[in-house]
């Protein structure tokens, strides 16, 4: 079995981050997705999510695609993550190019195109308008 892991916040779930899941799920066959808890998307990220952790958990969790959600607590828990779950893609959105190339010594490391006309940020932006 080929497993593939992904991390995000994945906050105000839209279209574009089904799209991703979707395409990451092809890579293999157990895709396990990282959401950020909100203590990492506060201290180290610098951001607040709309939904709190375990709302946008449960909603991940309803996706198809996705057979497990585990929280994404730092960025150095990666390499960990790959050796218990016995991972062999790590994908992520292609605004990370080479940011996670370290990781290739692990497993594969794929950068996926996001979907040019949805995002969060822009859901956010248009929002305050």
């Amino acid at each position: 079995m080929k497993r593939v892991i992904t991390y995000g916040t994945f906050d105000l779930l839209h279209y574009g981050h089904v799209n991703l899941l979707q395409r990451a799920k092809a890579l293999g066959d157990y895709l396990i997705v990282a959401v950020s808890t909100d203590e990492f998307n506060m201290d180290s990220k610098n951001k607040k999510s709309y939904f709190n952790y375990e709302e946008r958990k449960h909603l991940v969790e309803a996706i198809r695609y996705v057979d497990l959600v585990i929280p994404e607590r730092s960025w150095d828990q990666k390499i960990t993550d790959i050796k218990e779950y016995k991972i062999d893609t790590f994908v992520i959105g292609d605004d990370w190019t080479g940011k996670f190339d370290y990781l290739k010594e692990y497993c594969n490391v794929v950068y996926l195109a996001r979907t040019p006309e949805i995002s969060t940020t822009q859901i956010k932006a248009n929002l305050k308008k």
